[in-house]
């Protein structure tokens, strides 16, 4: 089977933020990438205990998130699909970066 929509590839050497945050009393820390037109384009996400289910399914969703973006899902489409908390903000720490990306003003 093949994919729809080409995968949108970065270049191998490229600039990157760092964005940090706390959630549940778990400090995480990210790494973001955007295409050259600033969309964003890749995260990498560690938080919690080396090995913990936490730091895993950061690093997990994180991975799956930054494939759904180079395949052309928008950051939009992203943040509306991950489960919210009664205030409307992020419930996981893809959602919470996402969140906290889009405070900062980022795509």
């Amino acid at each position: 089977m093949s994919d729809t929509q080409q995968r949108e590839r970065l270049p191998n050497w490229r600039r990157s933020e760092v964005v940090c945050f706390d959630l549940g009393g778990v400090e995480y820390r990210s790494q973001v990438s955007r295409f050259a037109d600033g969309r964003l384009a890749e995260i990498f996400l560690d938080g919690g205990k080396v090995g913990s289910s936490a730091q895993i399914a950061a690093h997990d969703a994180a991975v799956a998130a930054s494939l759904a973006l180079q395949h052309g899902c928008e950051v939009k489409t992203l943040r509306h699909a991950l489960l919210k908390l009664a205030n409307g903000k992020g419930a996981g720490p893809v959602g919470v970066l996402l969140d906290e990306i889009e405070e900062l003003g980022g795509k």
